[in-house]
Formats: structure tokens, C-alpha cells, sequence
């Protein structure tokens, strides 16, 4: 048996995707910036597909500016903020992912910038006092704070975070790549700068997402060499990445209330279960429904001598889950996000994460399998 829970690094293609990006890729092949009729033709679905993400969000049509995914769109946003927008100072925490943390390090380093870090307590969560007392100097900021960590699943209040930076004259940007597609945003009623999107992580193609930038806010292309995205972004755009974003955002919003129910219940099920197993187990992040991100379960396993052998050998199982992010999978380093809340990296930590294909007999399959594994003492 197979079982994929490694959605937090990207999810499957929803057949429905599938089926609305293929006659594009087969037939419609002009260039969406030249004014023949193959030109206006591919042009037309990338304006349609914009307009119906934007419905989606609330949004006007010009704030989304397409891109390869949220790591380029997270940058244009702290970039643009620099070198456009007079930030002196970003202000972020040390478990962001590496698009905002490394991000931030070079504008510190190549433009001078002040980056100071907010506190964060052992379960993720942004210490919001703190935060007010570093909004309180008068230094033209950015907040970067992503709307659920990737790793652990911690949520961030993103309206009383936006509440805050708009009283102090802040920009704020929330990197929403692992909760865009997953919770209803309306972004007349919540006052924000920046979000990102990146389509894999709902059943999207990958290679494309989106940058939202609030109308009141001016960019600065990090790519240049064209006029596509209005100026914003310089390439041919993704004609079907594009179609099969904004069909992806159709299927995510249809029936999200339907979708939280059925993986929330997956993911509660495998709290109780493990604790039924296992005496020592803890969980990383926060993991109450209002607080979590209900896609993302963080375990810290019993210590065992072979903890570095789990993810081994639940792939052996045919179990996908992993250690942490999967932009980091290549560095020998241990997760920055772990370390970032004092986590007990000797003990086994593994992230599981979850979708609307995934299944309870799934859930089951991977639980029983865990269980024998400990009890028969293979790690």
C-alpha cells in the first residue's frame, strides 16, 4: 500500500486541473502578447483566469500579478518594499520560511536593511506584545509573518496582526502559501499588503502562483526584459499554469467547508491514536482546530537510538511523510523551524500532512505501521 502524507510539500493534481489545463496545452499555443487572434485567444484566458481568482479573494483583478510560485512572490514583496517603498526595517521571525528568511538576510546585507526578529514561545506562536513594542519605533517597516507555518502548522492571527501594523503605519506581508486555497479571504475587509499563492499546495500545477498586492502599494519587477503582468514581471506567462491555478482556486472554495471537516477529522484521528500508543509522544506547533492549520500534524516521537532511520523506513512502508520542509530537503542541516521553538531534535520528529484525497484507511495504514515499527523495536 501507498500512502501519500507529505501534502504540505505539495499535493496531487486534482483530475479536474488535469482536465481543464490539457485542451490549452494542446491547442491554445500564441503568444498572450501578440494581437493576432492566437495572441488574444491566450491572452482572454489569462485575463478570465485573473478575474476569477480575484472574485475569489474579494479582490480587485489588478492586485494579483501571476508568478512561478510563492517564493518569487515573497520576494517581490520584500524587494519591492525596500527598493520601492522606503522600508528601512523588516521585522520577522526566526521560523518563517528561507523565501522570507534568506530573503530578508540579503536585503540586510546588500541594502543595509534592519531586520529584527519577533519572540516566538515553544508552540510557534508570535509573541504579539512583543511585537507592538517593536512597531512602536518610528523606523518606515515591513512585518513578514506567514499566515501558518509550514513545518508545525501554528497559526498567526492575521487580522489583529494587520490591525496592528495598519495603527503604526507598518506594510505587513503574510506568506499564505500553505493556507491560500485552504481558508476564505476577503481582502476588502482585511488590511494587508502582501500575500502569496502557490497553486501545488491545493491540487494546482506547479510552477505557478500569484503575488496579491494591495492597490495602494507600488512594485518593482524582479524580472525584467518585458511588459507582461502589467510591467510587473517580464517573461510569456504560463498560459496553462495559469488555467489550472484558477481552477484549482474553483475546486478549493466550492466546497472548503466540506474539505476543513473531512481532513480535520484525518488529523484528529491520528492525535488520539497516537496517544493511545504511544506515552511519551508530543506534537509540535499548536494543534487545536481554531489555533492549527488543519492540513499539518508535527509528531515528536519516543526517543529511540535509530530516530534518524524513521522517515527511512516509513518510506520502505510505503508511507510519504517527512522531517520538515521540503525546500530544505537537500541540506544536511536539521529544520531551522524545530530548532527555532527548542524542539528535542534527538528525539524523531516527523511531519505529516494531508489533502482531500487523503483517506482514513490511510490514516490507519500509516498509525498501524508506526505502532509495529516502535514496538518491534526497527528504529
Amino acid at each position: 500500500m501507498k500512502v501519500y502524507l507529505d501534502n504540505a510539500a505539495t499535493t496531487p493534481l486534482a483530475p479536474e486541473v488535469y482536465e481543464a489545463m490539457a485542451p490549452i496545452i494542446k491547442n491554445n499555443f500564441g503568444n498572450p502578447s501578440s494581437s493576432h487572434f492566437f495572441g488574444r485567444s491566450a491572452k482572454a484566458l489569462i485575463e478570465n483566469s485573473r478575474r476569477n481568482i480575484a472574485k475569489h479573494l474579494n479582490c480587485d483583478t489588478a492586485e494579483i500579478i501571476f508568478t512561478s510560485g510563492g517564493t518569487e512572490a515573497d520576494n517581490m514583496a520584500l524587494l519591492s518594499s525596500v527598493t520601492e517603498l522606503g522600508v528601512k526595517r523588516v521585522i520577522t521571525s526566526k521560523i518563517e520560511h528561507h523565501a522570507v528568511g534568506h530573503t530578508a538576510e540579503h536585503l540586510c546585507q546588500e541594502y543595509g536593511v534592519q531586520v529584527e526578529y519577533v519572540n516566538i514561545c515553544n508552540k510557534g506562536n508570535v509573541d504579539l506584545k512583543h511585537l507592538e513594542a517593536l512597531l512602536e519605533n518610528s523606523t518606515p517597516t515591513l512585518v513578514s509573518l506567514m499566515h501558518a507555518n509550514n513545518e508545525i502548522g501554528t497559526l498567526l492571527p492575521l487580522k489583529e496582526v494587520a490591525l496592528m501594523c495598519s495603527k503604526f503605519g507598518a506594510l505587513f506581508h503574510s506568506d499564505t502559501v500553505q493556507t491560500m486555497g485552504h481558508y476564505a479571504f476577503d481582502l476588502k475587509k482585511l488590511d494587508i499588503d502582501f500575500m502569496t499563492c502557490a497553486a501545488h499546495k491545493f491540487h494546482g500545477p506547479k510552477g505557478i502562483g500569484f503575488l496579491y498586492s494591495n492597490s495602494k502599494t507600488k512594485l518593482v519587477p524582479m524580472i525584467h526584459g518585458g511588459a507582461q503582468e502589467r510591467g510587473y514581471r517580464g517573461g510569456t506567462e504560463n498560459i496553462y499554469g495559469i488555467v489550472g491555478l484558477s481552477k484549482a482556486m474553483d475546486l478549493a472554495y466550492t466546497d472548503l467547508k466540506a474539505h476543513q471537516e473531512h481532513v480535520w477529522s484525518l488529523k484528529n484521528h491520528m492525535i488520539n491514536e497516537f496517544k493511545k500508543h504511544f506515552k511519551e509522544i508530543e506534537f509540535h506547533g499548536e494543534i487545536g482546530r481554531e489555533t492549527s492549520l488543519y492540513t499539518v500534524l508535527n509528531v515528536c516521537f519516543p526517543a529511540t537510538e535509530k530516530a534518524s532511520m524513521l522517515l527511512f523506513t516509513l518510506d520502505l512502508k510505503g508511507i510519504a511523510a517527512s522531517g520538515g520542509s521540503a525546500c530544505s530537503s537537500g541540506s544536511n542541516k536539521g529544520s531551522h523551524v524545530l530548532e527555532g521553538i527548542e524542539a528535542n531534535m534527538n528525539r524523531p520528529n516527523v511531519r505529516f500532512s494531508f489533502s482531500r484525497y487523503t483517506t482514513m484507511q490511510d490514516i490507519d495504514y500509516a498509525i498501524t505501521e508506526i505502532v509495529n515499527i516502535f514496538k518491534n523495536n526497527i528504529v
